[in-house]
């Protein structure tokens, strides 16, 4: 099997949470390589830039966390400041990805681009699926 590059949206949301677990029991193998990409708004002054850019780093260290189950995998940050929907499609042409894994909330930047802008297959996950626990109780 061909290892495959993914790149995962770190985002302060459950549903970003959530689609990286399921990413992480149903789709991601041990041979593949996963970048957490977290964006952050354009700030002016150094110390909030800096301040936004160490809160990013936080939370992917805590959405890198979740990808410990993945025994091969090679996992990377990066934070980078910018419009979310533009800095997105950059990086993953960038990195040359084949997966793009966002989580979908109220306040999603994929509301906000035009479907042509975006260079590769959209699918979406019915909740079931990504609410699905994976161990059953006893």
């Amino acid at each position: 099997m061909e290892s495959q590059r993914v790149v995962v949206v770190v985002e302060d949301a459950g549903a970003a949470r959530s689609a990286l677990q399921w990413a992480v029991g149903n789709f991601i193998r041990g041979s593949d390589s996963i970048t957490l990409l977290h964006v952050c708004p354009p700030a002016r002054s150094r110390r909030k830039r800096r301040r936004l850019r160490l809160g990013g780093f936080q939370l992917a260290l805590a959405f890198k966390d979740l990808c410990n189950g993945i025994a091969e995998a090679k996992v990377e940050i990066v934070v980078t400041e910018g419009e979310l929907g533009e800095t997105v499609v950059a990086t993953v042409n960038q990195l040359g990805a084949s997966t793009l894994v966002v989580g979908l909330h109220d306040k999603s930047f994929l509301y906000s681009i035009p479907p042509p802008k975006i260079p590769f297959p959209m699918f979406t996950l019915p909740l079931g699926v990504i609410w699905r626990r994976s161990k059953r109780r006893k």
